[in-house]
């Protein structure tokens, strides 16, 4: 079929074809973004209620009993019932709906077919899929919240026995059940859009475009398509035996069990069982959002420093050892299940083995960032936040990798305050970095700058507040979960910090209108962007604004050098994009 007649043929869709059931991957990297949006401001919305708690203890709330109701909110003070559950409803959402479909389903959806030079994913049909497994997911996560007995409260992670006895607490019912069939489809969405990834990356380049000339978003999203490949199916494992033991009288995760004096039948399972299902997937799952997120990094802090990316083999080779690496620590979770002391040290060392690859991807951040030429767009700045909270938060993984240190810590706010900034905080501010940087390609206009740079210190100064200090509440042994540490005297001394924490909390959450404000305003009044506003060398910049089904008109690109030729000595511009052919004597790659 002609150029030309494909594209005739695409004049005809409906609303509902273009903008609901489409199967272009432009507009299902929108619908992942958008949905993704609506998720966090739920579980942002979460954590600032259960946060009131925290700062107050047992102290009325209006606003409590206006979002929970007389039943989980009785005269505005929050019911320890309805605390576990906000604690792991936000969880949930944080790390699956927003950090790994919001991230991971925009960018890769957005970026994979423009930055290879394909006209589209390998199947645009699977792509859907993908998106809508992720929307019914989302729906029954959100619907959860409105059952009577309360939502899942078993924290984010559901260990059981909580979640596997429907009698154990409220929060075990109807709404358990609910968070399990949620993760099904949310599982089944991953799956289908990882293998389109992956497919579409391996096969569906352009002339040219080599595995050696592919920007480093790419490779970072190709391994962690791998990576929840790999790993999903082992969740969904869990997720279907605590099914069947809650259900059908099952015993994998159950023994010995006394509920109000009573025995119940279950023997011969362990929940033990449960932990090592789960970490299996949940350790990859925190480069499942790292990696996506120290891609986008690279390519905004390559472009904003006008030089090229230092180490570009080098980054590509920690991106596949910490993909690697990432299947072969997850023992360092359960240190306090009473493992053998030697399988202790083994995962010890495998977790200390890890910060290599990444200490590698710190420092070819800052060595690119080294004497360049700087521009501080907001995307360079949440770009440039994100290396310090990476740097930050992994230095305070190391403490916890080891074992004899990790006993002490467990379970405490320390835990908190690490994979909150490592992941948490670092994932989502390159996430804003992406959403600043590619916004002029996926709406055709410009975001406020000012409104840019407001919303960037605001968050970043509010989320060290927030993480920062909790550090030193885990030193203390503040236990993490505790609805109120008012029975322990020697926690009192925290009172005012726990108070500050959730003042830059309130801070961080009402910093974030300003980004709905920007992105909504800007998609329909914000100036016209040009073809390619950051002079970048990317091939996503060669398409025309104005969306086009098939990406480019006419024929595809040809790639003739790598991603990263800013401020090549002897071109007249500081950036050479891919498609310029190299000249005679002229070297590809890092120079």
């Amino acid at each position: 079929m002609s150029t030309q007649a494909h594209a005739a043929e695409h004049h005809k869709e409906s609303f509902v074809s273009k903008y609901i059931f489409s199967h272009d991957h432009k507009m299902i990297a929108k619908q992942f973004l958008i949905t993704g949006m609506v998720m966090a401001t739920i579980g942002m919305a979460m954590s600032l209620l259960f946060r009131l708690q925290l700062a107050w203890p047992g102290e009325s709330f209006s606003v409590l009993n206006f979002f929970l109701g007389d039943k989980w909110a009785p005269d505005g003070v929050l019911d320890p019932n309805m605390y576990l559950a906000l604690g792991t409803i936000h969880g949930t959402i944080m790390v699956f709906f927003l950090l790994t479909a919001g991230l991971s389903g925009t960018f890769a959806n957005l970026l994979i077919p423009l930055q290879i030079g394909a006209r589209d994913m390998a199947s645009g049909f699977m792509n859907m899929l993908s998106y809508w497994g992720f929307f019914i997911s989302s729906v029954i996560m959100v619907i959860s919240l409105f059952v009577e007995s309360g939502p899942a409260s078993a924290g984010w992670t559901v260990y059981p026995p909580l979640s596997a006895l429907p009698q154990a607490m409220p929060g075990s019912g109807l709404g358990m059940t609910l968070w399990l069939v949620s993760m099904v489809f949310f599982i089944a969405s991953q799956l289908i859009g990882g293998l389109n990834y992956i497919v579409t990356v391996i096969n569906l380049r352009t002339k040219g475009m080599k595995m050696t000339r592919l920007p480093l978003t790419i490779w970072a999203i190709l391994v962690t398509a791998i990576l929840g490949l790999l790993s999903f199916p082992v969740l969904f494992s869990a997720a279907l035996l605590l099914l069947f033991d809650r259900s059908f009288g099952t015993a994998f995760y159950l023994s010995d069990i006394y509920i109000a004096g009573e025995a119940l039948t279950q023997t011969g399972g362990s929940p033990i069982l449960y932990q090592h299902l789960f970490w299996f997937l949940g350790h990859p799952e925190v480069y499942i959002i790292l990696l996506p997120a120290l891609g986008l990094t690279s390519e905004v802090i390559s472009t904003n420093a006008r030089k090229p990316i230092f180490g570009y083999r080098a980054m590509v080779g920690s991106i596949l050892a910490i993909g690697f690496l990432s299947f072969i620590v997850w023992g360092h979770h359960m240190f306090v299940t009473g493992m053998d002391p030697f399988i202790g040290a083994v995962f010890t060392f495998t977790t200390l083995l890890i910060a290599i690859p990444s200490a590698v991807k710190a420092f070819n951040y800052i060595t690119t960032l080294w004497k360049g030429n700087i521009r501080f767009t907001p995307a360079m700045m949440f770009s440039i936040g994100m290396v310090s909270t990476f740097i930050s938060g992994g230095l305070t993984g190391i403490i916890l990798a080891d074992s004899a240190l990790d006993i002490n810590l467990h379970d405490t706010y320390f835990v908190v305050a690490h994979f909150h900034i490592v992941m948490g905080l670092s994932a989502v501010l390159a996430m804003f970095a992406g959403v600043y940087h590619w916004f002029p390609k996926m709406y055709g206009r410009m975001m406020n700058m000012k409104l840019g740079y407001a919303h960037f210190w605001l968050t970043f100064i509010s989320g060290y507040g927030v993480f920062f200090p909790m550090h030193f509440f885990g030193l203390a042994g503040v236990p993490r979960r505790y609805y109120t540490n008012s029975e322990f005297p020697m926690f009192d001394v925290f009172i005012d910090l726990n108070i500050l924490v959730t003042v830059f909390a309130i801070i961080g959450g009402f910093a974030q209108l300003l980004f709905f404000f920007n992105f909504f305003y800007s998609m329909v009044r914000g100036p016209k962007a040009s073809q390619n506003p950051w002079k970048s060398n990317t091939l996503e910049w060669t398409t025309p604004v104005e969306h086009i089904h098939g990406n480019w008109p006419g024929k595809l690109p040809e790639v003739h050098r790598w991603a990263y030729d800013y401020s090549k000595p002897g071109k007249e511009d500081d950036f050479v994009p891919q498609t310029v052919p190299l000249e005679e004597g002229e070297k590809d790659g890092e120079h």
